[in-house]
C-alpha cells in the first residue's frame, strides 16, 4: 500500500474547479485533522467569548465630585 503516488489535493468530482484534501495521502489526512481541530477550537472560543473573542473591559465610571470629597 503505497501512498507516495497519491496527490495531497484532488479535484472535486461535482463539476466545479474546487480541490479537497486527499485523506489517502498522509499529508492530506494530517491537514484534514488539523483543520477540524482548529475550526472546532475557534468555534468553542467564539461560543464562550474567550481568547481573541473576549469583549473589551467596561470603562471605569466617571466621577464628577471634586477630589477629597
Amino acid at each position: 500500500m503505497h501512498h507516495d503516488d497519491e496527490p495531497v489535493f484532488k479535484r472535486s468530482k461535482w463539476g466545479t474547479n474546487r480541490y479537497y484534501y486527499n485523506p489517502r495521502n498522509p499529508v492530506g489526512l494530517a491537514l484534514t485533522v488539523i483543520t477540524v481541530l482548529v475550526v472546532g477550537t475557534m468555534l468553542i472560543l467564539m461560543a464562550n467569548r474567550a481568547g481573541p473573542f473576549e469583549p473589551p473591559p467596561a470603562p471605569a465610571p466617571v466621577t464628577t465630585a471634586p477630589p477629597g470629597h
